[in-house]
């Protein structure tokens, strides 16, 4: 099943490697920090071809890879009727081992992904065909809070209205970014370092989109920076000077009524 929705080190290993030591019991040269983390594997790794119970592989960011190189064989071998004791049971030959290797039936895979990808439209349709996909959207319900007059699920159920009409659906905001809210302080930093960064980038360089996401009509989230009309007085420049811009007001100095505002700007709710 692939779960579609709305910093990487080198301090890492290759699945060649593990599944080395895991299922052949060969130990490849690796670099001091990499040997830690096979062991650290290991600790509580024991072969039970008897159990029953489920286990569960996650792969986040499913659609970043190269499916057909990852899965390679197994791409096939993960087919529920093609998985250990079905009828039309599938195994391959593991390259260093020559042991034959299938996919056990108790063995559950899940992908996820972000919709707003564009690398989804370019995803493997061996993929396609072979998982389950479940779409989760942004759940306002998640984010209810009620503080200084602020009512937080509607904050979020507002402006993904306004990003669907002006973008897409694809690109409406997660709740897990007002999630933990439980206070003005808490709103203002979501807006501050993840809510209005997303929005610069949504609609980049295109103020009033992103004013309008936010009913910003007095100002309280981006002020217009009024042009110097003598700061190249005796020069002929030529630019636009119809056009404005913005900066970003400070965010620790947003009111209640700033983000009130977001909601109730067409109407008395």
């Amino acid at each position: 099943m692939v779960k579609s929705g709305k910093e990487q080190t080198n301090q890492s290993i290759t699945s060649n490697q593990l599944s080395k030591v895991l299922f052949d019991d060969k130990a490849p040269n690796l670099a001091s920090y990499e040997q830690v983390i096979i062991d650290d594997i290991l600790k509580d790794y024991k072969v039970d071809n008897t159990s029953k119970k489920p286990h569960i592989l996650i792969i986040d960011e499913i659609n970043r890879g190269n499916i057909s190189r990852i899965f390679g064989e197994l791409i096939t071998l993960i087919e529920p009727s093609k998985r250990a004791g079905k009828d039309e049971e599938i195994s391959v030959q593991l390259p260093y081992s020559k042991k034959p290797f299938s996919v056990p039936n108790n063995l559950h895979i899940i992908g996820t992904m972000n919709t707003a990808d564009r690398s989804l439209a370019l995803m493997d349709t061996a993929l396609r065909r072979r998982f389950d996909f479940t779409e989760i959207m942004p759940d306002a319900d998640l984010v209810k809070g009620n503080f200084d007059g602020i009512e937080v699920e509607k904050i979020l159920e507002r402006i993904n209205q306004r990003i669907e009409i002006l973008y897409d659906r694809e690109h409406t905001i997660g709740h897990s970014f007002l999630m933990n809210v439980k206070g003005l302080k808490e709103l203002q930093n979501a807006f501050k370092n993840r809510i209005l960064p997303l929005l610069e980038e949504y609609f980049y360089d295109d103020w009033y989109k992103i004013k309008a996401v936010l009913s910003d009509k007095g100002d309280k989230f981006y002020q217009e920076i009024k042009q110097d009309k003598d700061l190249f007085a005796g020069m002929q420049v030529d630019y636009n000077q119809e056009q404005k811009n913005y900066h970003r007001q400070n965010c620790d100095g947003l009111t209640a009524q700033a983000f009130i505002g977001i909601y109730q700007s067409n109407n008395n709710e």
